[in-house]
This record gives C-alpha cells, sequence and structure tokens, in this order.
C-alpha cells in the first residue's frame, strides 16, 4: 500500500467514527435520534470497509512472496498454538490438582478408606496436562 492509500484509509475509519458520535451529541433529544444513529454509524461503518476492502485487495499480485510469507506465519503460529496448549493445559490442570489433591487429603484425615478413590480425582486433573503437552507434540509435528 502506498502512503496517500494508507492516509485514506485512515481518514475514512477515523470519519466513520467521528461523523455518528458527533451526530448523537448534537442531535435533537428524542427517541428517534437512537434509531438516526444507528443508521449513520452503520452506513459510514460499512462505507469505510468497503473503502478499506477496495483498496487492500486491489494491490498487485505477487504469488511467490505471498506464499513464502504465509508459510513462514504459519509456522509462526504453530509454534504459537504449541505453546498456548501446552501452557494452558498445565494451568488448567494445576488448578484442577490444587482443588482436587486438597479436597482429598481433607477425605483422607477423615476417612482413610477413600484414599483410592480421591487418587483417582487427582490422576484425572493431571491427565488434563498430559493432554494438552500430547496435542501440543502433534502440532509441533504437523510444521
Amino acid at each position: 500500500m502506498t502512503l496517500a492509500t494508507k492516509i485514506i484509509l485512515i481518514a475514512a475509519l477515523i470519519l466513520s467514527i467521528i461523523i455518528p458520535f458527533g451526530y448523537y451529541l448534537i442531535g435533537e433529544k428524542n427517541k428517534k435520534r437512537y434509531k438516526k444513529t444507528i443508521g449513520v454509524n452503520a452506513f459510514f461503518f460499512f462505507g469505510a470497509f468497503a473503502i478499506a476492502s477496495i483498496m487492500m485487495l486491489g494491490g498487485d499480485v505477487q504469488a511467490a512472496d505471498t506464499a513464502a510469507a504465509a508459510a513462514s506465519t504459519a509456522t509462526g503460529l504453530g509454534y504459537i498454538a504449541a505453546a498456548l496448549v501446552t501452557g494452558l493445559s498445565c494451568i488448567g490442570g494445576g488448578i484442577a490438582v490444587a482443588s482436587a489433591a486438597s479436597a482429598a487429603l481433607g477425605a483422607i484425615s477423615e476417612d482413610s478408606s477413600v484414599l483410592g478413590k480421591s487418587l483417582i480425582f487427582v490422576g484425572l486433573a493431571e491427565g488434563v496436562c498430559l493432554y494438552g503437552l500430547i496435542i501440543s507434540f502433534m502440532i509441533l509435528g504437523k510444521l
């Protein structure tokens, strides 16, 4: 995109925000102004969206550069996905283990015959972390 198209795009987006709010603030004080404001807002939003689409899709096509950039982007997003899967599953598993283990210790202190049942729940909570790690390895295997 050239500098002129970027300036036009920014101006269109700013106007699509300023004009509806100005119309709302300056407009007459009755219930119909809400409908008019929504209409004006929708008009300028979709207008700015159409202008942005035309400017973004109207450029030159460079297939080789785009394919290389998409491949590097896909690889980077794959690594981010693997990190998020591992991190979030371990956080969730840690929260689950904290709750299950403290409840299990309390139950075992009252009645020692529930040890086996309580360990099952703690193990299930740890399984969440392992499943996340397995999915992370599967994602990394596809990259």
